[in-house]
């Protein structure tokens, strides 16, 4: 969620030792996951094989929908949800949203976020010259900032996430003129597909055909208003 719209969390960042561990941890983890969960899933695909995707742009995060556009435009993407029986699995508003959202794509827990986070950092740093010209700022200024904890993810990071998964990113959004964004691996084949509802410019969640919604544990704290 963004900050000063609908805000339903607060951002928070932490370089403490045990922050470290948690990341750690986390990658431990997820390398054993996305073994299990690297198989390509077409259900969503099959779903929205009418839709003609545009063409992906990077680009950092500009805009902020006053509270009556996110309203319009969050029954919008509803009611697409509706036409098409596909399911969210909501992730927390707490900033982290982007990351979340992938990580259940990747893994089938939100909770991998910061492994997920790490990843694109790296991936941006490393590759700088692919993703620099998109972004109005100093290029250190900018993945420094990316890296804290509750920081928004934005089209950039969505193209480097899609570079380093080796991963076709696709978008079912609340756009008005835009239902279907595609974000594919500049310089590979993807491998796999990962389907993200995108709230525009407000909130990630990740999507699912309503069979296939995976069984998850309830958080310890609810962030999510709706």
């Amino acid at each position: 969620m963004r900050p000063g719209t609908l805000s339903v969390g607060e951002c928070s960042s932490s370089t403490s030792l045990s922050s470290h561990q948690d990341i750690d941890d986390d990658r431990m983890i997820a390398v054993a996951l996305t073994e299990e969960y690297a198989k390509l899933d077409g259900g969503v695909a099959r779903r929205l094989s009418n839709l003609a995707p545009i063409a992906h742009t990077p680009r950092v995060n500009l805009y902020i929908p006053t509270q009556s556009d996110a309203s319009l435009e969050y029954h919008r993407l509803l009611q697409r949800l509706n036409v098409y029986g596909l399911h969210e699995v909501k992730v927390s508003g707490d900033g982290n949203c982007q990351f979340r959202a992938l990580s259940d794509q990747l893994y089938k827990s939100p909770e991998y976020h910061k492994h997920v986070r790490k990843d694109i950092v790296k991936q941006l740093k490393d590759y700088r010259s692919q993703y620099e010209g998109y972004v109005p700022m100093k290029f250190s200024r900018y993945y420094k900032k990316m890296a804290k904890s509750g920081e928004w993810g934005d089209h950039v990071t969505l193209q480097a996430a899609a570079d380093k998964f080796a991963a076709k990113i696709c978008l079912l959004t609340s756009f008005r003129d835009t239902c279907f964004i595609e974000i594919v691996p500049q310089s590979q084949t993807p491998k796999r597909e990962l389907w993200l509802s995108f709230w525009s410019e407000v909130h990630y969640n990740s999507l699912y055909e309503i069979q296939d919604v995976p069984v998850q544990q309830k958080p310890g704290k609810k962030h999510w208003l709706f």
